[in-house]
């Protein structure tokens, strides 16, 4: 009795779970894996569609992610059986679904039409190919229903209505219609996208957004031919309905995401690619906008829920109201003194002009701190906190090149041997001016003679 004991375990255990098994276990809840998804990518994508409604490329990617989401919805043998009972018509939902699946297929291939051409192309080729695209698949759909109408289909099938009605009349035709239109469509749109991947110039979010249609796309094509191969066994008189319910569906699935993951990327990613600079941008001011703050006595209020770009405004705005604020304690001497420094260390031209406006601001704000206004009347102030001429400076390149000005706030030991050797060169114009000045009079006292000496004498 022993010897029998792990036979008769070995024959009550379960049976391995072979992948058909398992597509075949999980069918009435595998669908709803890509609406989710699909949900998910819709929900991300709304706010940019309401933002710019105006935007008909963003229309029809809502437009197609809406028609995706309702094909993997109204699949589900739940939603399947519940749309036949408030209908009362046995297997409705099979040209309910054929027709969304159809109205899929020529949203996408309008789509790839104007998204390659552009908006603006309205040349008698792009018009004839989308017209026949609208009257195709209008017409395909209006085909199902009649076909639906004349075929006699009493028994309800959830799961495998293709093969199992594959042999009886007008849904025979309804069935290997559907999937004609949506394989041609496939193939179409399959081409069309990777004959546009090999263009040149293309952006590289763009590209990995085609590539995954690409891949989308191809697997749509294994989905036709399994659904086509099951319904074609049957012609034969062979069962290979498993093609149909246990292949094609996570077939259907994987394709759903990676179409979704294609439309949604090139948008998605440059939203995020310009969401991402201007937080950048943001970041990059906040060098001069601490100094502004510390001349001002408090910065710009914050405001619940800002946007970035709000943030961005703002700020700019309120570094360039400081900067105006400065005009008056701006030596445009020491700025020029402050380049050639700039450049005698061996900073590049943009380089040495940001540090030098960088010097000439902190010169301005260390001015107004201590209350050292430009002097305007006899302009001769060379030192810090002091300028030449009248009037309040030119500050448009400061305004201009708020950006690099920050940029060069962030290092302030080059700002710092900028400024250094600036002084050191305003010193030395000092000392040359009185030298020069020295010389002039000793010259003018040697033009008077001995009379003039003797006068400088006494």
């Amino acid at each position: 009795m022993s010897d029998l004991a792990p036979a008769a375990a070995r024959l009550t255990e379960p049976p391995a779970l072979t992948p058909a098994g398992f597509v075949n276990e999980f069918y009435p809840s595998f669908w709803w894996i890509p609406a989710g998804i699909l949900a998910a990518a819709l929900a991300i994508k709304l706010p940019s569609i309401i933002r710019l409604w105006t935007d008909p490329l963003l229309r029809a990617v809502g437009g197609l992610l809406v028609l995706a989401l309702s094909v993997f919805v109204f699949v589900a043998p739940s939603t399947i059986a519940w749309v036949n009972r408030i209908t009362g018509v046995p297997n409705i939902s099979g040209p309910w679904v054929y027709s969304l699946l159809t109205a899929f297929c020529g949203s996408c291939l309008l789509l790839i039409i104007t998204w390659r051409n552009g908006l603006s192309d309205r040349s008698p080729r792009t018009r004839s190919a989308m017209r026949w695209v609208l009257g195709t698949y209008a017409a395909v759909i209006v085909a199902l229903w009649v076909l639906f109408a004349l075929a006699d289909m009493p028994e309800e099938r959830l799961r495998d209505l293709d093969t199992y009605y594959a042999n009886t009349p007008y849904a025979r035709e309804m069935i290997v219609l559907y999937l004609l239109a949506h394989t041609v469509a496939t193939l179409v749109t399959n081409a069309l996208i990777w004959n546009w991947v090999r263009a040149d110039g293309l952006d590289s979010l763009l590209r990995w957004g085609l590539k995954f249609l690409g891949v989308g796309y191809a697997l749509q094509l294994a989905f036709d031919a399994a659904k086509l191969s099951a319904v074609g066994g049957r012609w034969a008189g062979r069962d290979l309905d498993w093609l149909s319910t246990a292949v094609a569906p996570p077939l259907a699935c994987l394709s759903a995401v990676l179409i979704a993951v294609g439309f949604i990327l090139p948008h998605t990613g440059q939203y995020l690619h310009d969401r991402r600079q201007v937080r950048n941008a943001v970041r990059e001011l906040r060098p001069l906008y601490q100094l502004m703050k510390t001349g001002s006595g408090g910065g710009v209020p914050r405001v619940l829920r800002a946007t970035p770009e709000l943030r961005l405004i703002r700020r700019e705005t309120f570094i360039r109201d400081g900067l105006l604020s400065l005009s008056r304690f701006v030596d445009e001497d020491l700025r020029g003194r402050a380049y050639d420094a700039a450049l005698a260390l061996g900073h590049p031209p943009d380089r040495a002009k940001a540090l030098a406006a960088a010097v000439t601001v902190l010169d301005a704000a260390d001015a107004r701190s201590h209350g050292r206004e430009r002097d305007g009347g006899d302009g001769s102030g060379s030192g810090s906190g002091s300028g030449s001429g009248s009037g309040e400076a030119d500050t448009t390149d400061l305004l201009r090149d708020i950006g690099a000005v920050s940029r060069a706030l962030r290092h302030p030991d080059a700002v710092r041997a900028v400024r250094e050797r600036a002084g050191a060169a305003d010193a030395d114009a000092d000392a040359a001016a009185a030298a020069a000045a020295a010389a002039a009079a000793a010259d003018r006292v040697r033009a008077a003679g001995p009379v003039g000496r003797e006068g400088a004498e006494r």
